[in-house]
């Protein structure tokens, strides 16, 4: 497993924890993104860093194959004009160039191998950074779903067990009193509209019976005798009107 494969399991471990702790989901999200983005900035540099390093053992590289080339055709020079002693000297000093060419070359391939890794990481990085803000997004969605759920559960919570459900049964309780009682004070008023026209029909029948025993005459079912006027001129019968009277009177 590669540097950035682990570093990217701890980033990804730190995420879901903070996501699932009682730290600002948000908040901690958008800080760690950051800090990724500043990671990937210092990676940057060192890849500059390293590719001008190659850049410059490339040029020395370069510049001591060129200076051997160059002692090698003075020696042909010197061993044209018969100057062994110099064409040696010449051979002497190309072989130094050569040495020091060997040398910058293999630190060159090291450096190339190194400039083309870090470049790879760098592109991953990047490519992690992308997912990461695409995932933030998506974790600070849930983490905004998640609190107002919670919140609207506590609301309906807080509704079904405290003072304002109380309330609303309390409210429900009188709304039923108070239509039993309309429905009391309907049954009683018809109750007395259906008594008074009763005592009207009542009226009536007793209007017809005065009637008819005023003209001497006597309806079905009533008793038709009546006192000779003799009798009507009494203290007894004076006195039983009186009676009846009062006792009309009291009710």
């Amino acid at each position: 497993m590669g540097f950035f494969d682990r570093i990217w399991r701890v980033i990804r471990a730190n995420l879901n924890s903070l996501v699932s702790g009682a730290e600002d989901p948000e908040k901690i999200l958008e800080q760690t993104v950051l800090d990724m983005q500043e990671d990937l900035i210092q990676l940057r540099q060192a890849v500059a860093q390293a590719i001008a390093t190659q850049k410059r053992t490339e040029r020395q590289y370069s510049q001591a194959m060129t200076t051997a080339d160059e002692w090698y055709r003075r020696a042909q020079l010197a061993l044209q004009k018969g100057d062994d002693a110099l064409a040696r000297e010449a051979l002497t000093r190309r072989k130094s160039y050569q040495e020091t060419a060997t040398a910058m070359k293999t630190q060159l391939d090291q450096q190339v191998t190194v400039v083309a890794q870090l470049k790879q990481n760098m592109m991953k990085l990047e490519g992690k950074i992308s997912e990461a803000k695409t995932k933030k997004d998506l974790y600070i969605a849930r983490a905004r779903s998640a609190k107002a759920t919670q919140q609207i559960n506590e609301m309906l919570g807080n509704v079904g067990t405290g003072s304002a459900m109380q309330a609303f049964e309390r409210m429900e309780e009188k709304v039923m009193q108070m239509e039993a009682q309309a429905e009391a004070v309907a049954e009683l008023g018809m109750d007395d509209l259906e008594k008074r026209f009763e005592q009207l029909g009542q009226a009536d029948d007793i209007e017809a019976e005065l009637t008819a025993m005023k003209s001497g005459q006597s309806l079905p079912g009533s008793q038709s005798a009546q006192l000779p006027a003799s009798q009507l001129n009494t203290p007894e019968v004076d006195a039983e009107l009186e009676q009846l009277r009062q006792q009309i009177r009291e009710g």
